[in-house]
């Protein structure tokens, strides 16, 4: 047997009001993984990239942020060894848990769906690790990082 590690990636953490294009292609890999599978893609691997419209920089305004999109690119190979395709536009990711959007995917040639979210976007957000208190009193927080390694294994000449 061979083991084939797909993605491994921190996610950062998001600008106040803005998107982040790191947490979007692992969230949009996870989600959009899950969402193939549900819809009866085996997936070997898939790899997403995202760009965040005005280099990721926050905008000054919520409502000038919710006007602020992502390019999403996914591409990977079934485990027949056909081309996955998951492409769009995300307009609000919710780290590890949801992407919002237009987004569409295709394998082996054939439109598998086309989703305006993708995952589950009512899920309890991750939690804030609370360290010991520094010197001098007050409580110090750091964010959590997520790391996401999808292993599968399948037998040699399969």
């Amino acid at each position: 047997m061979s083991a084939l590690v797909v993605a491994a990636g921190a996610v950062a953490c998001e600008p106040a009001g803005g998107l982040n294009s790191a947490s979007i292609a692992v969230t949009t890999d996870q989600v959009g993984t899950g969402a193939l599978e549900r819809n009866g893609v085996v997936v070997r691997w898939l790899n997403c990239t995202a760009g965040v419209d005005g280099n990721g920089i926050a905008a000054a305004s919520p409502a000038a942020s919710a006007r602020r999109t992502a390019d999403v690119n996914c591409t990977g190979k079934t485990g027949g060894g056909e081309a996955i395709m998951l492409t769009g536009k995300v307009t609000q990711a919710l780290s590890g848990r949801c992407v919002r959007g237009d987004l569409t995917a295709t394998a082996g040639g054939r439109s598998v769906f086309r989703a305006d979210a993708l995952g589950n976007c009512d899920a309890t957000p991750s939690t804030v690790v609370v360290d010991p208190p520094p010197a001098g009193g007050g409580v110090g927080f750091r964010p959590t990082v997520t790391v996401t390694v999808t292993v599968t294994e399948r037998p040699m000449g399969k």
